[in-house]
């Protein structure tokens, strides 16, 4: 009887990304908002490292930093924002999944994991391709990244952002004005932050 209490309470707890597989998440940037479907059910690692930085609130007032235009197409390419290297905020890295594994591939709307050369590096960076970009996807000698999920809403935010004056750093690509993230919120679903300190919230001590 106990048993069977304790899985009904860890049945009616389970978030939606449990119960459906999708977990929907808005990015409210100030271009506008960004609305994602990360797929748990394939992805599950890769979504689960990302949701614990959106409800630890570690996306807050982070940027969109990145915009990769293709060269002979400079309406598609990739948006790249995160946590950039700031050590206050990043969480322990986590195991690759690739596409391989998982299925989901580098399509048009896609949101993937940015990371180093080391596959298993990925943590509080991501990107959002415009356009398929079948480069990033894996394949034999070449591990690619971890895509987890599509934006369903603010594509056209997307695509403003793409088109920002860039320059200077990550060869040419750096956005000279960021846009700002002052939001990442769960929309499915209970939050479940780390519990873990935030030293960024913390005021500077005299």
């Amino acid at each position: 009887m106990r048993l069977a209490l304790t899985l009904l309470a860890l049945t009616l707890a389970a978030p939606a990304s449990a119960r459906g597989g999708i977990v929907h998440v808005r990015l409210d940037t100030t271009l506008g908002p960004i609305t994602l479907a990360l797929d748990a059910r394939h992805a599950p690692k890769t979504v689960a490292n990302f949701m614990a930085y959106v409800d630890d609130r570690r996306f807050d007032g982070i940027d969109f930093y990145r915009a990769a235009r293709r060269a002979s197409a400079p309406t598609y390419g990739f948006v790249q924002g995160g946590i950039g290297t700031d050590p206050r905020r990043i969480l322990p890295p986590y195991p690759l999944e690739t596409t391989a594994m998982t299925g989901i591939r580098h399509t048009d709307g896609t949101i993937s994991m940015a990371r180093r050369s080391d596959p298993n590096s990925a943590g509080g960076n991501f990107f959002i391709t415009i356009g398929a970009i079948p480069s990033m996807d894996a394949r034999p000698g070449a591990p690619g990244y971890a895509a987890f999920g599509h934006v369903v809403g603010g594509m056209a935010t997307v695509k403003k952002i793409l088109a920002q004056p860039i320059g200077g750093r990550m060869g040419g690509q750096t956005i000279l004005h960021p846009i700002r993230i002052v939001h990442a919120v769960r929309l499915d679903g209970k939050a479940k932050p780390t519990g873990l300190v935030k030293p960024w919230l913390e005021k500077t001590k005299k």
